[in-house]
C-alpha cells in the first residue's frame, strides 16, 4: 500500500532573500518538515526509532529542481513518499505543486545510523518502511557525490554555533545551503535569475563549535561550494546551477 504524505506552506518573510525569491535553505525546510511529517505517520520518526531501533536518521544528500522560483506569500504542496528500505540507505521524493501545477521536484538519500557506533543499520530490518512506499510515483533518481570542478578558490571561514544545530546535536542539514549561498555571494549572482537546481553531499559529520574553511568556483550558471574541516577534509560540497527568472 502506498503511502503518501501532502503538506502546504506559506513561503513567509522569513523564507524569501533580497530577490524576492525564497532562499534554497527554506525549500529545504519544507522538504525536511514533510519528510518529517511522513515519518511521523509512518510510526518511523526521530524518537521512534531511536527508541525502537537505538538508531538516528541522517540525511546523506539533497537534490531540488525548480521550474521556477518562488516568491513571498506564495502557497506550495509538497507530496513525499519513500521508495522502501531494503540495503543502508533508502530514498524520499517529492513533488511540488503551486496552484494545482507540479514546479518543482527533489530526492533526499537518508541512512540509519546506529545512535552508540554509528554504524549504518540496514533497513530491511525495519518493519515500519515494508510495503508503505510511494508504489507506482517512485523516482528512478538516485543521487550520487556532488561532481565539482578541479580548482577551488578559498574565500573564508564559517564558524558553526547554536543556531545551526538540529535535535541531535549536528548542524541541521537545510543550513549548508546558506554556508554555501554565502560563500558565493550569491547576491551578486542571483540579479535576474533563481535558483533552478541544487544538490548537497552531506560527508562528515558537524557540529557547533567548529569552524569550516570555505572553497568556492564559478563556471558560468554553474556555482560549486565546499567546506572543509580542520583535519583537511570535506564535510560537505554543494552544487547549483542558475536559471533565467523570465
Amino acid at each position: 500500500m502506498s503511502t503518501i504524505c501532502e503538506m502546504t506552506f506559506r513561503v513567509d518573510s522569513r523564507d524569501v532573500d533580497m530577490f524576492n525569491q525564497c532562499r534554497p535553505s527554506a525549500v529545504l525546510g519544507y522538504l525536511q518538515e514533510a519528510a518529517t511529517q511522513a515519518a511521523i505517520q509512518l510510526h518511523a520518526s526521530g524518537p521512534e526509532i531511536y527508541e525502537k531501533y537505538n538508531c538516528l536518521w541522517m540525511v546523506s544528500r539533497n537534490w531540488v529542481e525548480l521550474d521556477a522560483p518562488l516568491g513571498w506569500n506564495e502557497e506550495i504542496t509538497i507530496q513525499t513518499w519513500h521508495r522502501g528500505g531494503t540495503g543502508v540507505a533508502t530514498y524520499r521524493d517529492f513533488d511540488i505543486f503551486r496552484g494545482g501545477e507540479r514546479i518543482g521536484q527533489a530526492v533526499a538519500q537518508w541512512v540509519m545510523v546506529d545512535a552508540d557506533t554509528h554504524k549504518l543499520y540496514r533497513l530491511r530490518e525495519v518493519s515500519e518502511f515494508q510495503g508503505t512506499d510511494g508504489g507506482e510515483r517512485m523516482k528512478s533518481i538516485r543521487l550520487h557525490r556532488v561532481p565539482m570542478p578541479k580548482a577551488f578558490q578559498v574565500t573564508g571561514t564559517r564558524y558553526l554555533g547554536y543556531s545551526d544545530t538540529d535535535i541531535n546535536g549536528h548542524i541541521n542539514n537545510i543550513h549548508y545551503a546558506d554556508f554555501a549561498c554565502d560563500a558565493l555571494h550569491l547576491e551578486h549572482h542571483g540579479q535576474g535569475k533563481f535558483v533552478r537546481e541544487f544538490q548537497i553531499s552531506y560527508i562528515g559529520e558537524c557540529r557547533a563549535g567548529e569552524e569550516l574553511s570555505m572553497g568556492t568556483a564559478v563556471e558560468g550558471n554553474h556555482l560549486y561550494a565546499r567546506g572543509i574541516g580542520p583535519e583537511g577534509e570535506a564535510r560537505f560540497e554543494y552544487a547549483m546551477t542558475l536559471g533565467d527568472k523570465g
